[in-house]
């Protein structure tokens, strides 16, 4: 199985988490920070990972520190569970509508750091989040598994809906990048009976 467990400490932040590529969707998130729980479930939920993470941050200050460190963890964790990548699609890309909005994403986990974000978000904040932190987290995430991100908002008005929907489509972006090629398949042992 492709898994990750990652662990990480520092002045403002305390995190553990642990990815299984190769899993069902099932998610166990608490970053103390409400919607980004909720986006994180939604993401794991797409993307079939199943993902277990906690987060105790400087949250009394804002969201940021927990938010751009989750990034960085989720990152590592894709990172280090695709190991040498070898046998994967390695592209992916997903067409998300929900409701008036609609979002492309894009991915080719190709070793190189590049985040496209063409996503307007009317609202400042949803629930206890700072909505500019949504770029953070998705940069932070492509410079720890290094990879061609774009994430662009073809039509929306509803902050919610337009996040809501970048999780959701990276979530089934990543879960396409990261299937074994069919050509390849074999090349991948530890998928073997899994997929």
């Amino acid at each position: 199985m492709r898994t990750a467990s990652i662990q990480r400490k520092t002045g403002e932040t305390e995190i553990s988490l642990v990815l299984n590529l190769d899993g069902t969707g099932r998610a166990e998130v608490d970053t103390g920070v409400g919607f980004l729980n909720h986006m994180l479930e939604l993401f794991a939920r797409h993307g079939d990972f199943d993902l277990t993470l906690t987060c105790r941050g400087d949250t009394q200050v804002d969201g940021h520190h927990s938010v751009e460190d989750i990034g960085i963890c989720l990152g590592t964790a894709f990172q280090e569970a695709l190991g040498d990548k070898r046998g994967i699609t390695r592209y992916g890309q997903f067409l998300l509508p929900m409701d008036e909005t609609l979002v492309l994403c894009a991915v080719d986990l190709s070793g190189r750091a590049v985040l496209g974000w063409s996503v307007e978000l009317p609202a400042a904040k949803v629930g206890d989040f700072d909505t500019e932190l949504g770029k953070e987290f998705w940069l932070a995430f492509v410079r720890c598994c290094p990879s061609t991100v774009h994430i662009r908002e073809l039509a929306g008005e509803n902050t919610h809906h337009i996040l809501e929907a970048v999780f959701k489509g990276m979530g089934r972006t990543l879960k396409m990048a990261v299937s074994p090629d069919e050509k390849h398949r074999d090349e991948i042992p530890s998928t073997k009976g899994v997929l």
